[in-house]
Parts: structure tokens; sequence; C-alpha cells
């Protein structure tokens, strides 16, 4: 993340990008807010993070929602949402796919884990 932020047009995408997580971001419009191309941009910001523009949102949206689901203050609805997903449903089958685990089993998981620690 730190590597992105020296260059400056990654750097802004990346600021856009975590101030509105929730955003429906496209790679044009992140291209937009760093001031290249999309081709350009997105080669730019692969190479200075490791991995593609909306891969590394995705991957920020559910470390995001993780954090979320473990707090506990917001139901998994909301959390979807907050990291901008309009249907639960939705939210719960990318949760899935990047965690092999539902947004409720996560939470029961983490619950328990915090039970067995106490």
């Amino acid at each position: 993340w730190l590597h992105g932020l020296k260059d400056q047009y990654v750097g802004r995408a990346l600021a856009a990008l975590h101030d509105r997580l929730a955003h429906g971001w496209s790679v044009a419009d992140l291209a937009e807010v760093a001031g290249l191309s999309r081709s350009a941009f997105v080669e730019r910001f692969t190479a200075a993070m490791g991995t593609p523009p909306m891969q590394y949102l995705a991957k920020s949206r559910m470390l995001l929602a993780k954090e979320l689901l473990v707090e506990r203050q917001k139901s998994i609805g909301q959390v979807a949402a907050a990291v901008g997903y309009d249907a639960e449903a939705a939210f719960n089958r990318a949760f899935k796919r990047w965690t092999g685990r539902t947004p409720g089993e996560f939470r029961a998981e983490t619950r328990r884990d915090r039970t067995d620690g106490a």
C-alpha cells in the first residue's frame, strides 16, 4: 500500500478508493481519478501494487468486511452495504468465494475463538 502511495497517479486512486470503499468503482473511474488512460492506469497500478485494481478493491472490501463482522455492531446486511454490495446475497457469495465461509459462519467462528481464548 505504501509503495502505491509513492506513485502520484496510483496514490490518487488509492486515496479515493479507500475514502469511498463502498462506491461502485470501475477501472475507468479510478483511471480518471488518477489522471491516466485505463490501460496506463491498470499497468501502473499493477506494477506498484502487485495486483490489478479491481482485485485490490475486492480484497480491501473483504478485509473491511471481516473487521466489521468481528466488531458485531452491524448486521450482515449493513456490512454488505458498507463494503459496496447492494444485495446481501451477492455479498454472501463474494465473501464465501474470498474466505471459504459465509459471513455468518465467519462471525460464528470468531465468536467461538473469542470464548475459547478467554
